[in-house]
């Protein structure tokens, strides 16, 4: 872990806008990187990679195929802030041989659950 960073959190619960602010700035200025429980309907928020996020949500009890990684673009509107692409998405076992999210079902979970739990930041 970083000095002057803040823990990678499990959400389960809807934040506030100035803990996701202070989560993106921390890590990265306006984006922050999750990593998403499609199944179980939580995120993890924070790291360096989405590496990072995948430990706690798997020690919380989250399966690895499950979970999904994207960023999150705090200051955008809500229609275009998540970007679906992470390294740990690459699985071709599951029929993902992109970095990018393929399966329009999974993408639609997953901002389901992000709209949920991560408000829209105004600058």
């Amino acid at each position: 872990m970083h000095i002057n960073k803040p823990p990678i959190l499990v959400v389960r619960d809807p934040v506030d806008a100035a803990l996701l602010k202070e989560y993106a700035k921390a890590w990265f200025g306006d984006m922050v990187k999750i990593v998403v429980d499609v199944k179980r309907g939580i995120l993890a928020l924070g790291g360096e990679l989405h590496a990072d996020g995948e430990e706690p949500l798997l020690r919380d009890g989250s399966k690895q195929s499950d979970l999904w990684g994207a960023n999150v673009y705090i200051f955008r509107e809500e229609a275009d802030r998540l970007e679906y692409t992470a390294l740990i998405n690459i699985r071709p076992g599951q029929g993902n041989r992109s970095m990018v999210v393929q399966d329009q079902q999974v993408r639609s979970r997953m901002k389901q659950i992000v709209d949920r739990v991560l408000p829209v930041v105004a600058p």
